[in-house]
């Protein structure tokens, strides 16, 4: 009530205040405009007069014309503003969350690229361990199969050896028999077969 109060009588001062001016202002003309002696005169401040009511009348109805639309105006501008105010707060904090989520989605990524990065290196090591041992056991086999090879070899190659100095000592004994044989000493090895063939039977 009080704020109702005091801005009627703000109100009220204005007018008044613009009368007294608009009063004043025309005093001076008319004086101004008289004979020189500092006369006033009444046709000019009748003129005075009336355009000062028709403008205070003018004025009136303009005020209660549009005092209403432009306190709903600004009622309203201020209203308006209000909410975008609330509207860009509530965005605020939507996008201050979004951001948060963002962040947290990303430190996840990071932290699930980094696990994948782990386990796919873990993977590569087993996987190099598994080459590494076959190549190994396959090296292990190849010198197996060479040593086998090289011992076959080895032991054929002996044995062909031997039969070759078996084969010359039976050719280098049946010349040296043949050699020093004399026609007795083969006819006494004739009969002495003779003789253990007829025992044998």
């Amino acid at each position: 009530m009080r704020i109702g109060a005091f801005s009627s009588l703000k109100r009220r001062g204005l007018w008044v205040g613009l009368f007294s001016g608009f009063v004043l202002a025309g005093a001076a003309w008319a004086g101004g405009g008289g004979d020189g002696h500092g006369a006033i005169d009444p046709a000019k401040l009748d003129d005075l007069l009336w355009r000062t009511v028709n403008f205070l009348v003018f004025a009136a109805i303009l005020y209660k014309l549009a005092a209403k639309p432009i306190k709903e105006f600004f009622s309203k501008r201020r209203m308006d503003i209000s909410s975008e105010i609330q509207d860009l707060e509530t965005q605020k904090i939507r996008v201050q969350k979004a951001l948060k989520e963002a962040k947290a989605q990303l430190a996840a990524v990071a932290a699930e690229r980094e696990q994948i990065i782990q386990q796919y290196i873990a993977e590569g090591e087993a996987e190099k361990a598994k080459i590494i041992a076959k190549a190994e056991q396959a090296a292990q086999r190849l010198k197996d199969m060479a040593a086998m090879t090289i011992a076959a070899e080895t032991k054929k190659a002996a044995a062909e050896l031997k039969k070759e100095i078996v084969e010359a000592a039976i050719q280098l004994s049946e010349q040296i028999v043949r050699e020093k044989i004399v026609p007795e000493d083969q006819q006494r090895l004739v009969d002495d077969y003779l003789a253990k063939v007829v025992e044998a039977h």
